[in-house]
């Protein structure tokens, strides 16, 4: 097959399991954006110094005031995002008051967090230098507020939340530069540093934990840790502790089924030498909506030993005032989740997730939980995948190898028992590849861009696999003179196809979805690699060494004749060979199998 028909015969295995529709927003309609300010643009913000700034015309203000805003810079920029925040409470992700445009053909209102016109964007790609903008303070307006924009240069070049002025009611003594100290006039919920790291002690007592690896240390910067516990007489509040690892965030999910999508989600987003705790909604694996923490309280965070812990209070029930938060006495499965992010920007491109629950009731007993490393789908997928390599597959290539001249007078169907079983074996290795690899695709609802080399050996081991069945289908009789040229192709094809497909399973061992343990699984797949390779130079040896055909004279023939008598055992033996192979192929794919429905 021609690497254009190969080409062809990829896109369209990847097309059948795939189809996303892209889009941007230039138009800018960010308004998902709201909360992190981070465009979802696939690129890092950019760290250097920033060439735009903002001004405003007052540094004082009373609720109902208006304030000129201004953003410029020294260089175009093709689009922004205009928020005023609580300067008194950093970790809050609520905008403050509302704007007014003075240029409605380059400028747009949006609407975040149910706050009509709360935020600015741009209407286009146009490039421009200045925009001008009025801030009205509202009557409930905090005593301190600070304007943020996330400026776009280009698509890939942006720069988030960059800190603009800082504005105080009057009565209000401004902060000193640097200060990290709110005004003592100023009434605020500003999170509070934990005294300490969390502990594991009440768990199934006084509350529930998930820990994993389980029993593992909440101390322990490896260790994921989740506890919730009833709050309150009437238990009319819970608080929950989160730690975990402080490479991004740690955030974790109430769904009503096992699969991510439309989830009341909790946050601890790390936020340069801080934490940013909130809530948000998601309603598929896209960034998160409404971020708010308006339903938390008693926010605390720490930042140690390599570790990102938060803790926070929320009442039982908030739907009347927060309708897309869910009541805590109902029962839920429990994602967790946690990766690299920039100031918010969650669970799109986690490795999701981590750990799940079976269901719970957030204010039920105390118990510990159970968690499973891996969604089902995609220990569906790794079971199907070694099954068609570890037995389908090897058995089958094993026979069409070193089986051939058995049971000769022997037929299946109508054609030679080798070939049957060889040709149902692989039709079944190639249906089982094609069942795994559409099941990632179906369960990510994309290509996932953070499985390094597995998925691309996966897409070769299929294309590899599919055209074995093709090349057999137009193959030449046994007669022909362009017959070596097919047994060759096959064989190579084949032999390629079996070691990318051994080289994938090893790279999936550690895949973030399905994270088989180490160094045992590891050792399996070692085992299974040493064990088909003795049998294959055990009958290889036999076949080119042992089995001599009969050439010379008559005398010479009848000597090996004699010598051969042997042989006539020799398909017995081989048929022993046969099933001591399939029974330790089947043993070590056990052994694998029973990992991953441990997970």
């Amino acid at each position: 097959m021609s690497a254009v028909g190969l080409c062809c015969l990829l896109f369209l295995s990847v097309s059948v399991c795939y189809w996303v529709p892209a889009g941007c927003y230039a138009n800018g309609k960010v308004t998902k954006a709201c909360g992190s300010m981070v465009p979802h643009h696939g690129s890092h913000s950019n760290s250097s110094h920033s060439p735009y700034h903002l001004a405003t015309n007052a540094t004082k203000f009373n609720p109902g005031d208006s304030i000129q805003v201004i953003l410029s810079g020294t260089s175009y920029f093709e689009g922004f995002l205009l928020e005023a925040r609580d300067a008194a409470n950093q970790s809050s992700v609520s905008a403050v008051g509302s704007f007014t445009l003075t240029n409605s053909s380059r400028t747009q209102l949006l609407t975040c967090n149910n706050l009509k016109g709360s935020a600015v964007s741009h209407t286009s790609d146009a490039r421009q230098r200045e925009v001008v903008v009025i801030w009205n303070a509202p009557k409930d307006a905090p005593s301190v507020v600070q304007f943020l924009v996330t400026v776009v240069a280009h698509y890939s070049v942006f720069w988030v939340k960059l800190p603009g002025p800082i504005i105080y009611q009057h009565g209000v003594t401004p902060l000193p530069p640097h200060s990290t100290t709110v005004p003592t006039t100023v009434q605020t919920t500003t999170p509070s540093i934990l005294p300490g790291p969390f502990t594991s002690a009440g768990c199934g007592q006084s509350k529930s934990c998930l820990l994993d690896p389980p029993g593992c240390n909440p101390q322990d910067p490896h260790c994921f840790f989740l506890s919730m516990t009833t709050e309150g007489a009437d238990k009319t509040s819970v608080l929950f502790e989160l730690s975990g690892p402080a490479e991004g965030y740690l955030a974790f999910a109430l769904s009503w089924d096992t699969w991510m999508g439309n989830d009341d989600m909790y946050m601890c987003v790390k936020d340069r030498d801080g934490v940013s705790v909130s809530a948000a909604f998601v309603s598929g694996r896209t960034h998160p909506e409404d971020q708010s923490q308006s339903s938390l309280s008693l926010v605390s965070w720490r930042l140690a030993d390599g570790g990102i812990q938060c803790s926070f209070s929320r009442p039982v029930k908030l739907t009347n005032l927060e309708p897309e938060r869910y009541d805590l006495d109902q029962e839920y499965f429990l994602f967790l989740a946690n990766g690299h992010a920039q100031y918010g920007e969650v669970w799109k491109h986690s490795r999701q997730p981590l750990i799940s629950t079976h269901r719970k009731r957030i204010t039920g007993p105390p118990e510990v939980l159970r968690g499973s490393r891996g969604p089902i789908i995609m220990k569906l997928h790794g079971a199907l995948m070694l099954l068609a390599w570890m037995l389908t597959g090897s058995v089958g290539t094993f026979i069409a190898s070193y089986y051939k001249p058995d049971w000769p007078n022997q037929t299946l169907l109508g054609q030679k028992v080798w070939f049957q079983v060889h040709r149902g074996l692989m039709m079944l290795t190639v249906g089982l590849t094609v069942a795994a690899f559409c099941l990632p695709f179906f369960y990510r609802r994309g290509w996932s861009k953070h499985a390094g080399v597995h998925p691309y050996l996966g897409c070769c081991v299929l294309a590899l696999a599919l055209m074995q069945p093709i090349m057999a289908a137009f193959r030449p009789s046994p007669d022909s003179h362009r017959r070596y040229i097919f047994n060759w192709a096959h064989w190579g094809v084949g032999s390629v196809t079996e070691i990318m497909a051994v080289a994938a399973m090893f790279l999936g061992m550690r895949q973030s979805s399905l994270r088989l343990p180490l160094p045992w699984g590891m050792c399996v797949l070692i085992g299974y690699v040493g064990w088909l390779a003795s049998f294959r130079l055990l009958l290889f040896l036999h076949k080119h060494f042992y089995i001599k055909k009969p050439s010379g004279s008559d005398d010479q023939q009848a000597i090996l004749s004699d010598q051969s008598e042997p042989s006539r055992w020799e398909p017995f033996i081989k048929s022993i060979i046969l099933a001591v192979l399939v029974l330790g192929n089947a043993g070590l794919l056990v052994a694998l199998l029973s990992s991953i429905a441990e997970l």
